[in-house]
Formats: C-alpha cells, structure tokens, sequence
C-alpha cells in the first residue's frame, strides 16, 4: 500500500518519471528473477548442512526414559 501511495505521488509530481516506471518495473522484476532463485537455492542448502551437522548432538541427546508406575 505505501509503495502505491509514493508511486501516486510520484505520478502528480512527475508523470513521466512514474510512467516510466510504470513499464519498467516488470522488466526489472524479470532481470532480478534468477538472483532471488540462487538465494532461495542457497538459503536451502546452508539449512540442508545445518541440519546434517546437528543430527549427531539430536541424535545422542535421546529422550527421557519414562518410568512404568
């Protein structure tokens, strides 16, 4: 919402500028596309090795043994 109010004020001050950004936005999104697949790509593996290193200490840390009353 804020991002259409400035985008709004930047049509009544200079229209052209937000026309220009108007048609230009989907190209940029398109341009950004493959970086942000990389992050998410690269966020998963960093949780994928965390997890691979902390499986011994879950692994040994076992749960209490309850006791039959």
């Amino acid at each position: 919402m804020v991002a259409f109010l400035l985008w709004l004020l930047l049509l009544v001050f200079c229209w052209p500028l937000a026309l220009l950004a108007l048609v230009l936005y989907p190209i940029v999104w398109l341009l950004v596309l493959p970086f942000r697949l990389v992050g998410v790509t690269v966020s998963a593996v960093f949780a994928l090795l965390g997890a691979m290193l902390m499986l011994p200490a879950r692994v040994l840390r076992g749960r209490p043994v309850q006791r039959p009353v």
